[in-house]
């Protein structure tokens, strides 16, 4: 199979969460049971606090060796020198973003149920491209819904790229129960955050993906 930048495995997405330490616990148990990497998102709260989560984040993964991406602000990943960056719709245009960050740090993009839109991001140097919700989701009730033909289009999309080749992420609403017919249309990665963050066992939880992508 043709490797990806972004490692194949379970995404975990950090809930929004003010409380670091319980957060970072989290990460931990989370790595622990196979999470392969971690976007933090932050939506709620101050700058300040924002940042200093952000950095206690970035030295907890770090530690772990567990690749971290910073949703949306990508000068919060330059800053920290995080792994990477994720760009939804209406955040900055890839190329200013790469030359900023450089070629050696993963960008991935949301591109919903929109084709169109991923071979765009595909052509402007994407690591990942990322479709959903690909269920109901808690998080974002009123997101779009993409289904596994959009999953199985864009592996298509990159199946002919260079290696090591972007990645096709599916979000949404997943667990360890309805994720094997993503994985089977072709996502590399499951992103996930009530699934994993919300179980009463985070390890446990975590270790349920692994035989999805054996």
């Amino acid at each position: 199979m043709n490797p990806t930048r972004l490692p194949r495995g379970l995404y975990g997405i950090t809930p929004d969460w003010p409380d670091t330490d319980r957060l970072l616990e989290a990460i931990e148990q989370a790595h622990a049971g196979g999470m392969v990497a971690l976007q933090w998102r932050r939506k709620q709260g101050a700058w300040a606090q924002w940042r200093s989560q952000a950095r206690a984040v970035r030295d907890t993964c770090a530690r772990l060796a567990l690749p971290l991406i910073i949703n949306d602000h990508w000068q919060l990943a330059l800053e920290f020198d995080a792994d990477g960056v994720h760009l939804g719709r209406d955040d900055a245009d890839i190329g200013p973003v790469r030359a900023a960050l450089g070629a050696r740090r993963i960008i991935g993009c949301s591109c919903y149920d929109q084709l169109a839109l991923a071979a765009r991001r595909l052509a402007e140097g994407a690591d990942y491209i990322a479709f959903g919700a690909l269920y109901p989701s808690s998080v974002k009730p009123d997101a779009v819904r993409a289904t596994l033909d959009h999953i199985h289009q864009g592996s298509l999309l990159v199946q002919s790229m260079a290696r090591p080749r972007p990645a096709v992420v599916a979000i949404g609403g997943l667990n360890a129960g309805n994720a094997a017919p993503v994985i089977q249309a072709g996502a590399d990665g499951i992103a996930v955050i009530s699934a994993l963050f919300d179980a009463p066992d985070i390890e446990a939880a975590a270790r349920r993906f692994q035989p999805l992508f054996s």
